[in-house]
């Protein structure tokens, strides 16, 4: 490891600036020691992406270690409260929100069609395969169908980039927390002047 010592003398008139300074510095130690880890996916949902499965997503919650992944919810909704305060992450996860919630509607939309076309075979009397009504069902069901292939086709890639995106912001500010010295301390030169002495540790 390399230190770097840099002195600068200052007037007493500046005993403010050493004060902020220190401040600083154990306000950047007390923030490295509590920095948020990144959220983690397990390998096979972190390589989930186009046309990929549609299933919930599991993750471990920042801090977390070991394999106990938890599910993130149907619309990611598990997943919200550790991206507050990163509006990027939380703009993908309400993208992935907002597909998930057509992909409900569309399923639904599928299910009225093919209910329809049950109730439509004996609602005459005698079983009827293809009549009007049922035709405008199949119509409707085969729409669906195509639908859920476009639908599911970017869903799981919005909520891979909101794990990105927070991941990228927690990297941002532990960069931030390296620049800032390590030490912080006040001394006096020959001349009687009284110095402040930053440490940076290199790593």
């Amino acid at each position: 490891m390399h230190e770097i010592n840099r002195l600068a003398a200052l007037p007493w008139r500046l005993r403010g600036v050493a004060t902020v300074a220190l401040s600083i510095s154990l306000l950047g130690t007390a923030q490295a020691q509590k920095a948020p880890a990144t959220i983690r996916l397990p390998p096979q949902d972190a390589e989930r992406g186009l046309n990929g499965p549609q299933h919930n997503f599991d993750f471990l919650p920042p801090g977390e270690t070991g394999n106990h992944y938890q599910s993130a919810g149907f619309f990611g909704q598990k997943l919200r409260p550790y991206l507050a305060g990163n509006p990027e992450a939380l703009a993908h996860l309400d993208d992935y929100r907002r597909q998930k919630t057509i992909f409900l509607i569309d399923r639904l939309v599928a299910i009225g069609a093919f209910g329809l076309y049950g109730q439509q075979i004996f609602a005459h009397g005698e079983a009827v395969y293809f009549n009007d009504t049922q035709k405008a069902a199949i119509g409707v069901f085969a729409t669906s169908v195509l639908a859920t292939v476009l639908i599911n086709r970017n869903t799981n890639t919005h909520l891979l980039r909101a794990v990105t995106a927070y991941n990228a912001g927690v990297a941002h500010i532990r960069g931030w927390q390296r620049l800032q010295p390590t030490t912080v301390g006040l001394g006096t030169a020959p001349t009687g002047h009284p110095l402040l002495a930053l440490r940076w540790a290199l790593r």
